[in-house]
């Protein structure tokens, strides 16, 4: 039998099941308090996706208007793609199509985000 020439006195045997039980629960507890933290930033990362996919279709509706003297139809006369799970879930003209109503989303958020152009500018936020 191989020996290292050194014998393990009793406090040498390593750690104790207490002792690893504890370092245990401080993971889970840090993990515990980890995991809510990082849903909610992926979340906010969808909504500013949808919002920013929005933007870029104001953009590009006014200026096709420029081009046109109406809004486009859909987001695909006006040439829009959109970022990967966004979807507009309402492209509609107003006023003999001198405005849009935009609805868009994220298929992971829980919010919708909608702008009527050029009558107001602001985009809101509501829920599903």
């Amino acid at each position: 039998m191989l020996t290292t020439g050194r014998v393990l006195g009793a406090r040498e045997r390593g750690f104790t099941l207490i002792e690893l039980l504890i370092v245990v629960v401080i993971i889970g507890l840090l993990v515990a308090i980890a995991i809510p933290n990082f849903s909610s930033v992926k979340e906010k990362a969808y909504d500013r996706a949808a919002v920013s996919d929005l933007r870029n279709a104001m953009v590009a509706a006014e200026s096709y208007f420029a081009d046109n003297m109406t809004y486009p139809s859909s987001p695909e006369e006006a040439g829009i793609t959109t970022s990967p799970g966004v979807s507009f879930t309402t492209w509609s003209l107003g006023g003999g199509g001198t405005s849009i109503h935009i609805h868009v989303e994220h298929e992971s958020s829980t919010h919708l985000y909608h702008v009527r152009y050029p009558t107001d500018n602001e985009i809101e936020q509501r829920d599903n």
